[in-house]
C-alpha cells in the first residue's frame, strides 16, 4: 500500500514542512475565539498534541509510514526542547519536561485512538477532558467534529503527496 515509502524515504524538509503545518494549524485562531480553546501555553500545547496525532495516525496506518511518523516525532521533541532551553528553562530542568512532554502526548494519543474506536460521544469526552478540562461540552463537541473531518479528509490525500506534506488541513469552521 504504501510501497513508495521504501523506495523514496522522507526528507528531512519533508518532515520540517510538515511540522510547520501541524504548528500553523494549531495556532489558527478559530480553535481560540469560536470553538473556546483557552488561549493558554496549555491550550496551544494541546492543540499541536491533537493535530501531531492526527497526522501521525495517518502516517502509521501502514508499517512503512512508521519511519516517516518517528521523524516527525523526533522533530517534535526537537522543537519542544529547543523552545524549552530558549525559554530559559535549565539543563538540569529540560528532561523532566520533556518526560511530562512525552507523557502527555502518549496519554492523549492513547485516549483519542481509545476514543475514535468507541465512536463520536468518546471522542467528544476526551477532547473536553483534555483540551476543555471537563468545561466545555458544546465546544469540544465541535472540536469532536472538526477532528472527524480532519481523519476523513487525510484519509483521501494521496500517500506521496502526504509524505511530501503536499497537502492541507481543512479550515476552522467558526460557526457551529
Amino acid at each position: 500500500m504504501f510501497s513508495f515509502l521504501k523506495k523514496s524515504p522522507p526528507t528531512q524538509r519533508s518532515i520540517e514542512v510538515i511540522y510547520g503545518m501541524i504548528v500553523a494549524q494549531a495556532r489558527q485562531p478559530a480553535f481560540y475565539a469560536a470553538l473556546q480553546v483557552p488561549d493558554t501555553v496549555s491550550g496551544r500545547f494541546d492543540m499541536v498534541l491533537l493535530h501531531l496525532w492526527m497526522v501521525l495516525r495517518m502516517l502509521r496506518q501502514d508499517p512503512t509510514g512508521e519511519e516517516p511518523a518517528q521523524k516527525l516525532f523526533d522533530h517534535f521533541c526537537t522543537d519542544m526542547d529547543d523552545n524549552l532551553r530558549e525559554m530559559g528553562v535549565g539543563d538540569l530542568t529540560v528532561p523532566k519536561r520533556m518526560r511530562k512532554f512525552g507523557e502527555a502526548f502518549y496519554g492523549r494519543s492513547a485516549a483519542y485512538d481509545a476514543a475514535l474506536a468507541a465512536g463520536p460521544a468518546e471522542l467528544e469526552a476526551a477532547l473536553n477532558r483534555n483540551i476543555f478540562n471537563e468545561a466545555d461540552a458544546a465546544n469540544a463537541d465541535r472540536l469532536a467534529v472538526y477532528v472527524a473531518e480532519t481523519l476523513a479528509q487525510l484519509a483521501q490525500v494521496d500517500r506521496a503527496a502526504f509524505v511530501r506534506g503536499a497537502w492541507q488541513f481543512p479550515a476552522v469552521k467558526a460557526e457551529g
